[in-house]
Parts: C-alpha cells; structure tokens; sequence
C-alpha cells in the first residue's frame, strides 16, 4: 500500500518569497493551521522540503488517511 503523508501548515506563508507561498497553494495549504493528506512521491518531497519551515509533516498508513 502507497504511504500517506499528512501535511500541516504550522506558520503563515505571509512574508515568505511569492515561490514558497505558491508552493503552499499547490499543496492545498491556504491558510495557517491547514491540513492536508498527500500520496508520497519525489514531486510532493521536493514541495515539502522548499516550505519545511512552515510545515510539519507525518507519514501515515494508506488505511488510515
């Protein structure tokens, strides 16, 4: 079964270069606390290592999302 990463927003992409903030946008995060759950992959890791600062992630279980 494909792992699942749950993607949080934990600080504002306000003041973040336009690049980051529309990274965010891509990932669906639109605003500060937002949570989404993505399939990994090497695009989704490249996304989420440009925010890692604005974001926490956590691998979950492809039952469980």
């Amino acid at each position: 079964m494909a792992k699942k990463l749950r993607i949080r927003q934990v600080r504002s992409g306000n003041g973040a270069p336009g690049r980051q903030r529309r990274t965010l946008e891509a990932l669906g995060l639109r605003h500060h606390q937002d949570e989404v759950v993505k399939e990994d992959g090497p695009s989704i890791r490249g996304m989420l290592r440009k925010v890692s600062h604005l974001i926490e992630v956590e691998e979950i279980d492809g039952n469980n999302g």
